[in-house]
């Protein structure tokens, strides 16, 4: 089985382990996955809730189907994202249920397709995809772009985070009319303008908070 999850695994995965066993609020968040934190509207229990999520969820479909299927794991605020490929819809249901039984999982959006796995070039034209439209976000500068999770399969590509309406509707443009994009789907939670304002300036507040403190030049050194 080919179960893709988001590089941040690799940033996260020495703190996940305390999370992985239900102490999310007492894990130290390391510096690589403290950077990401900074610029994301998930506080960082969610955040890590989220990896385990991944995880876990990867972890029951392969003990139960090995390399039988292609499924990738996206999780958004607890909210679980399956795309990739099935050999038929019964397995396509099982591999929704594996994961909706993953403690804490508020949704699940099964985008699964029945359809033999993909191939690597297809899936390399996905990266390629997904890379486009992240830049092309940041281009237009309508959002802040890292709150906009992109997720491509087929090139068919899915955008997931916590944004207000008007957010949501400037990524679906911006994604849709990026070269190689043959549809967008929504997989948005969406938030008032009042919940954004508060969110972004809870982020701003952690991110002054963690600034190392500055420091005075050292004074010149007295002339004989």
């Amino acid at each position: 089985m080919n179960i893709r999850t988001s590089w941040r695994n690799l940033a996260a995965m020495a703190a996940l382990i305390p999370a992985l066993a239900g102490c999310f609020g007492a894990v130290a968040v390391g510096a690589g996955a403290g950077a990401l934190l900074l610029a994301d509207r998930r506080n960082s229990e969610t955040y890590l809730a989220d990896e385990g999520m991944e995880i876990r969820a990867a972890n029951r479909i392969t003990e139960k189907y090995g390399d039988k299927v292609h499924v990738n794991i996206t999780s958004y605020n607890r909210m679980l994202l399956l795309t990739g490929e099935v050999p038929s819809a019964e397995v396509k249901a099982d591999v929704e249920k594996l994961a909706s039984g993953v403690p804490n999982v508020k949704s699940i959006s099964n985008e699964l397709a029945v359809a033999g796995p993909s191939s690597f070039g297809g899936r390399s034209n996905d990266s390629y995809i997904t890379s486009k439209v992240k830049a092309r976000f940041v281009d237009t500068g309508k959002f802040q772009a890292n709150h906009v999770k992109v997720v491509t399969e087929a090139g068919v590509v899915f955008l997931l985070g916590m944004v207000t309406q008007a957010e949501a509707n400037s990524a679906v443009e911006v994604a849709r009319t990026t070269g190689g994009v043959q549809k967008v789907v929504r997989v948005f939670e969406i938030i008032s303008p009042e919940q954004a304002k508060a969110l972004d300036s809870t982020v701003q507040g952690t991110n002054q908070k963690d600034k190392p403190a500055a420091t005075a030049p050292a004074p010149a050194p007295a002339k004989k």
